[in-house]
């Protein structure tokens, strides 16, 4: 039995779901978006609820003897400004990769297929047999090489097609050249698909707007699984209704989409409702990774996921 003593967890979920939880933590199921009780001031490791409304951070100053904060997204652009001095913040790298590589790929097949004029053919009793391109052949551009660039990679080629990766800072990676953001504009010029999976940071916030998309070839696709901000909507709306790209979006600027958004009708364009890593694979990630966390926090470990700098 933990002592009153030992470090207070906060979990948005059952403890039994970890299997055996480490020794030495004492545990509490709290949801802070409807209660927020007493042992707040106690609480030294908050696991965040996944879908993250306002409360998930407002409770933090409340947590006077606060030492981590685990969050099960890949992004913590919600919750980082709220994150005290001196607390570790970790994300949920690997919860999600599996996921959203495949609504990635989804999303990729579906708009170079038009499944969603299928789709409506269907519904209209319209047998519409027409040619359209394939992911074969494609040359498909990842502007966001970590856990989840890697894993949408994976499913990339065993498609015939020809990847090429881009992120924050150039290197040799183990599977050919990492390219620079700053060579962004020459990269997207030889991209069929160009696949956003960045975080959202002051760098990335507007990185593909008007200028970016007027490099793109005729016909290319767009994939948006990072941040909606990461793309200028207007810019891509315009190139939309020119009838010059083609996009697929699982992130908008403001979540639920507005039923009057002109995104809902802009041609070439298929939204999702930011489901990316809303799967039956999500949970025992997430549930493995917790508990890896609570083991090395409980031993004095050094935590996975630490998110430094601008991150």
């Amino acid at each position: 039995m933990s002592d009153s003593l030992d470090p207070l967890v906060w979990l948005p979920f059952d403890p039994a779901e970890l299997g055996e939880v480490p020794a030495g933590l004492r545990y509490e199921v709290v949801d802070p978006r409807e209660h927020v009780p007493d042992s707040v001031a106690d609480v030294a490791f908050y696991v965040a609820p996944y879908a993250m409304g306002p409360a998930v951070g407002d409770v933090l100053p409340q947590m006077s003897g606060l030492e981590v904060v685990q969050v099960l997204s890949a992004g913590v652009d919600n919750v980082r400004s709220q994150v005290p001095q001196g607390v570790t913040l970790c994300n949920g790298r690997g919860i999600h990769d599996t996921s959203t590589a495949e609504l990635t790929l989804t999303l990729l097949l579906a708009s170079l297929r038009d499944v969603p004029g299928m789709v409506r053919d269907q519904d209209e009793r319209r047998w519409n047999t027409r040619w359209r391109p394939a992911l074969a052949d494609k040359q498909v551009l990842l502007v966001g090489y970590g856990s989840i660039g890697r894993a949408i990679e994976d499913r990339l080629l065993p498609f015939e097609c020809e990847v090429t990766r881009a992120a924050r800072t150039a290197r040799d990676g183990d599977r050919g050249p990492v390219h620079g953001f700053e060579e962004l504009p020459d990269l997207v010029a030889d991209a069929d698909v160009v696949i956003l999976v960045v975080p959202l940071t002051d760098e990335t916030r507007g990185l593909v707007d008007a200028g970016l998309l007027a490099r793109m070839k005729d016909g290319a696709l767009v994939v948006n699984m990072a941040r909606g901000p990461v793309v200028v909507a207007a810019d891509l709306l315009a190139e939309l209704h020119a009838g010059r790209l083609l996009a697929a979006v699982d992130v908008v600027d403001t979540e639920p989409l507005p039923a009057d958004d002109p995104l809902w009708d802009a041609p070439g364009l298929l939204v999702s409702p930011h489901v990316g890593g809303a799967t039956s694979a999500m949970w025992p990630r997430a549930h493995r990774l917790v508990r890896a966390q609570l083991e090395r926090y409980a031993a004095g470990e050094a935590l996975h996921n630490q998110m430094t700098g601008a991150y």
